[in-house]
């Protein structure tokens, strides 16, 4: 049999986990031949697959929606692979899928859900799907159902305490009925305490205590204190609605220690705010204190899911950072300096009886997180026994060769995780004749 197969990998663990986005695409006439394919790890080996049935949810761009089960292919080996029916490949558009595990214990695993993609073939276009939902669980589809039944005898009920239009405009009618009758039976009373002659109503009847002055009219409507102007209340109406700072010009959101940077950032209900988070808190831009601000553009389920960051520790190194509702976060991003695109030369301490040439003393450089070296010195101390100290180190072990000056040939370096410059050892034609060895070299310390 030949497959468009897709391979995915899932890896069963409790670790904050960004949806996978694959590339994988199918097309609405793969029938038969469209197929996923799965390994399953767990604390980096492979999830045997015994004793359980592993079931795929998948869900359509129409709403479509289908539940089954995975056929094994290495149950050793936690292998397992799922070919699209020609019913599925019919829903055109992104797929939304994870996969369940149910052992037959009673536990059950999910992984973190991934995409894949369905495209229309040229002779598909004016093809319109129907939204189709299938469950291949029987205990599952029984409970839809009995939910479907529940909420449509709710429905049923509603309707009958709705009022007809012919019945409410009955009611209407008898009540204005019943409240005219009440206030002509009252009116015709020649007890009425309500009832007053016209010679008893006007202004002969008000008593005039005290009139107020023109000048005290003017005074309060001079008056700015109690009175605002026109555009003192435009200005009002369009200021900001929503506060970003506290009330003392302090930061809206504190992130202290242990804290999850994120989790702080996107679910503390605000769109728009400050911040000030410690070194030690989690996911956080530097160790060193810092502030900034963030804006959530968008929020789901009252949760921040794209957003931008902006910190600045205290030592003024400025960080970006991004989350991306279906990737996730995307990691801390430092804004380089002058300082940092045009460095200057620093002389290098040598050690352990190494010296420098007088001519053309070594030199180092950092620039945009490389360690740059150039000049030269002599007098080689022995093998292994480290020239100098940086403290600028790599991520591992770096080793070069640089040219000997007296005598054609090369000197073995390496600079260490620790910033140890080791001398490694020399290949020289004559090496008591070596003077000096020469440095032209960029090093990544990443």
């Amino acid at each position: 049999m030949i497959y468009k197969e897709g391979e995915i990998p899932l890896d069963i663990n409790a670790r904050r986990s960004a949806p996978i986005s694959t590339n994988i695409q199918f097309f609405t006439q793969d029938t038969g031949s469209a197929k996923l394919s799965f390994s399953f790890t767990k604390d980096g080996a492979p999830l045997p697959l015994s004793a359980v049935d592993a079931k795929i949810v998948l869900l359509y761009a129409d709403d479509s929606f289908y539940k089954r089960s995975l056929t094994p292919t290495d149950r050793v080996n936690g292998k397992a692979e799922y070919v699209l029916s020609d019913e599925e490949l019919k829903h055109h558009g992104q797929v939304r899928a994870e996969v369940k595990l149910y052992y037959t214990n009673g536990q059950a695993l999910a992984t973190v859900f991934f995409t894949f993609s369905i495209a229309k073939t040229l002779e598909d276009q004016n093809i319109v799907p129907v939204a189709e939902y299938y469950i291949d669980d029987v205990e599952s589809f029984r409970d839809q159902i009995s939910q479907t039944l529940e909420e449509i005898k709710a429905r049923f009920d509603e309707f009958e305490n709705i009022e007809t239009k012919a019945g409410a405009q009955e009611k209407a009618d008898a009540a204005e009925a019943n409240a005219k009758a009440y206030t002509d039976q009252h009116a015709a009373k020649t007890d009425n305490p309500h009832k007053v002659t016209k010679s008893q109503v006007g202004l002969a009847n008000v008593d005039n205590v005290k009139q107020a002055a023109k000048t005290a009219f003017d005074t309060h409507v001079a008056d700015n204190v109690r009175h605002i102007t026109a555009d003192e209340r435009t200005k009002w109406n369009a200021a900001q609605l929503t506060k970003i700072t506290a009330d003392d010009a302090g930061v809206s959101l504190t992130i202290g220690d242990g804290d999850d940077f994120y989790d702080k950032v996107t679910k503390n209900g605000k769109r728009f705010g400050t911040f000030y988070s410690t070194g030690k808190a989690q996911n956080i831009p530097t160790t060193l204190s810092a502030r900034g601000l963030f804006h959530m553009t968008s929020t789901i389920n009252g949760v921040g899911s794209y957003g931008y960051v902006i910190a600045v520790d205290w030592k003024n190194n400025v960080f970006s950072n991004y989350v991306d509702g279906t990737l996730g976060w995307q990691g801390w991003r430092r804004f380089l300096t002058d300082a940092d695109i045009s460095p200057t030369w620093n002389s290098v301490n040598l050690i352990n009886g190494a010296k420098q040439d007088s001519l053309y003393p070594l030199k180092f450089s950092v620039s945009n997180n490389v360690l740059w070296l150039r000049g030269s010195f002599g007098t080689l101390p022995a093998i292994g026994t480290s020239v100098a100290k940086f403290t600028n180190k790599p991520t591992q072990t770096v080793d070069f060769v640089v040219p000997t000056i007296g005598s054609y040939g090369t000197a073995r370096f390496s600079l260490t995780t620790d910033g140890d410059l080791r001398y490694d050892g020399m290949l020289a034609n004559d090496e008591t004749k070596v003077t000096r060895v020469s440095f032209n070299e960029s090093i990544p310390l990443w």
